[in-house]
């Protein structure tokens, strides 16, 4: 039995800019962080007394005989691509739901590339296992994502993420006091909304307007310096990143017209009104998790606002994707 443990993410600046079609033109950069929720894929191999070949269990249960018969993309196209030819029990549990904007899916991919290379009795660094996630979400099955997410699965941390025209990236630990994160994370309050989306259908539309949104792409580009500037800096007020995000907000809502939905507008007005300075709907937008930034003086009066809504305390993730529990006890004799 293999278990993998991987981090889900909070992007906080230049989202969108991490699509291939922008970076490659244009390069791109993007700050945010992995946090401590985690998405766990359990791996093993199949014992051969079963009508079934193959058992993956996530929302769904699905028992096959062949690999491609299974129906859940991801599992589907790891195991076709490394031409997995043993039986494989494939178990998943989420500290939060799937389509919920923190890159749930990505930190899927990751972790089961990860738990698959620990049965094969390998390691991958935190790189290459970024590397293998994109390419399996965006060449194997051929999802319309970004690049950011499958690296704060891999790496975790609070960085910045570079992007070069040549499809390579960078990643920058970013460089703040303990003190100065804990300022920040005490500004933020995270509300899941209830409303599930699937991310690469509301990406595909931002990135067929790409061409047609360059100004507000660099702008928000832009705003990973101006970010990073504000939280190291001894002297300016970390509520400025509340006043950026609230501009990001609104540069983002140009990106496409199913970015946001009536009733995420109503809830982040409803924030606002309450005393919210700025945040963000997490992920490509449509639903799922939204990041409020809130002086601690009225977090008490958003609260009792969204009092209806989920909220979730969390932490930094360091660490990235591990394998928590190695025994692979089995596989030479299969």
């Amino acid at each position: 039995m293999i278990i993998s443990r991987t981090p889900f993410r909070v992007s906080l600046f230049g989202g969108g800019t991490d699509y291939p079609k922008w970076f490659r033109e244009h390069g791109g950069t993007v700050f945010g962080f992995a946090i401590n929720k985690y998405c766990y894929i359990s791996i093993r191999p199949l014992p051969p007394f079963f009508e079934h070949r193959h058992r993956i269990v996530y929302s769904e249960v699905e028992n096959v005989k062949e690999l491609e018969e299974i129906r859940h993309p991801a599992v589907r196209g790891v195991l076709m691509d490394q031409g997995v030819d043993i039986g494989i029990e494939i178990h998943h549990d989420g500290d939060l739901p799937a389509r919920s904007g923190l890159g749930s899916s990505s930190s899927f991919t990751v972790g089961l590339i990860n738990s698959l290379a620990a049965l094969k009795g390998t390691r991958m660094d935190p790189k290459t296992l970024a590397e293998e996630a994109i390419r399996i979400e965006q060449q194997v099955i051929e999802e319309h994502v970004g690049s950011q997410d499958q690296i704060w699965a891999a790496f975790g941390g609070i960085n910045r993420i570079d992007f070069h025209k040549n499809g390579g990236f960078d990643v920058k630990p970013v460089n703040i006091s303990s003190a100065r994160q804990e300022e920040l994370l005490g500004h933020l309050l995270l509300y899941f909304t209830g409303l599930s989306r699937f991310a690469s259908e509301i990406a595909k539309k931002q990135i067929d307007n790409i061409g047609n949104r360059e100004k507000q792409l660099n702008a928000m580009a832009a705003m990973v310096g101006e970010a990073l500037s504000i939280l190291q800096s001894d002297s300016r007020p970390v509520r400025e990143i509340g006043e950026l995000l609230h501009q990001s907000w609104m540069l983002k809502r140009e990106l496409a017209d199913n970015v946001t939905t009536p009733e995420v507008d109503d809830f982040y007005q409803a924030a606002r009104d309450a005393g919210a300075i700025g945040g963000k709907l997490l992920g490509a937008g449509g639903g799922g998790f939204l990041l409020l930034f809130v002086e601690p003086d009225k977090q008490a009066a958003v609260k009792e606002k969204f009092h209806d809504l989920i909220q979730v305390s969390f932490g930094i993730d360091h660490a990235g994707s591990k394998i928590v529990v190695y025994e692979p006890d089995g596989l030479e004799n299969r």
